[in-house]
């Protein structure tokens, strides 16, 4: 499976592509739905660009992105950047219960955020899947200690800027005993290597303006289609070796 992540916490001037209102989003579904594309992770923004946990924005994204790819997983955020109170966050993504068509079909959770336990629980209240975030080893051990989360769709393997694909495979032998699937992705830098890594492996893997603005030959990708289109021919590529 092949995620493509559109936007993530990206400054909107960043990209000239960087889809940020919902129908910039919807657009660009709409896109890479026609490239066969069927898992996507949004970044929800109020009127002003920025990121957002509140049920009138996130339901308004989703819903509007729902149109433009009615048959996808659509997926948000839940970072704690965008709402640092844990109690407050967990109350607004337990809200999402009552979002209907704007309710995302899973929201990704940050396992070394404070709180982050009780904004999984939060989560399967509201009828959401989560996809718990492990950036680090530090956070592979606590997921071991506390056991993943009843309604855990997938776990995300995520490698930071600067990382190899040595440090893909020290998160993946503390991941993979824990049982569910696991999409294996970089950031910036280590985004192409460990896209062909995940690809080696025949892991889920991720792409998009949230994990990167260049294409693999290192020029400035020109949307997230294109860099939908380099990673399918990588995963292509990768299977028939």
């Amino acid at each position: 499976m092949l995620q493509a992540c559109l936007n993530g916490a990206r400054a909107t001037d960043s990209h000239p592509a960087l889809p940020v209102t919902p129908r910039q989003l919807a657009a660009d579904a709409a896109a890479l739905v026609a490239l066969g594309v069927t898992h996507f992770h949004l970044h929800p923004r109020d009127v002003v660009g920025l990121e957002v946990l509140a049920g009138p924005e996130v339901a308004t994204a989703v819903a509007v992105v729902r149109a433009a790819a009615p048959h996808a997983e659509l997926g948000v955020t839940t970072a704690a950047w965008i709402q640092p109170d844990p109690v407050r966050r967990a109350e607004l993504l337990r809200g999402w219960a009552g979002l209907a068509a704007g309710r995302p079909d899973v929201a990704s959770v940050n396992v070394h955020e404070d709180g982050w336990l009780d904004a999984a629980h939060a989560l399967r209240d509201a009828g959401v899947g989560i996809e718990l975030g492990v950036f680090h080893e530090d956070a592979a051990h606590a997921l071991r200690r506390a056991g993943v989360p009843d309604g855990t769709t997938r776990i995300l393997a995520e490698v930071r800027p600067g990382g190899t694909t040595a440090d893909a495979e020290a998160l993946l032998r503390l991941l993979e005993p824990l049982g569910p699937p696991i999409l294996l992705h970089g950031e910036d830098d280590s985004a192409w290597p460990v896209l062909d890594h995940a690809a080696r492996l025949e892991l889920d893997t991720r792409i998009g303006l949230e994990d990167t603005l260049l294409n693999p030959d290192g020029d400035r990708t020109r949307d997230n289609a294109q860099l939908v289109g380099y990673a399918q021919r990588a995963i292509r590529a990768n299977a028939v070796r």
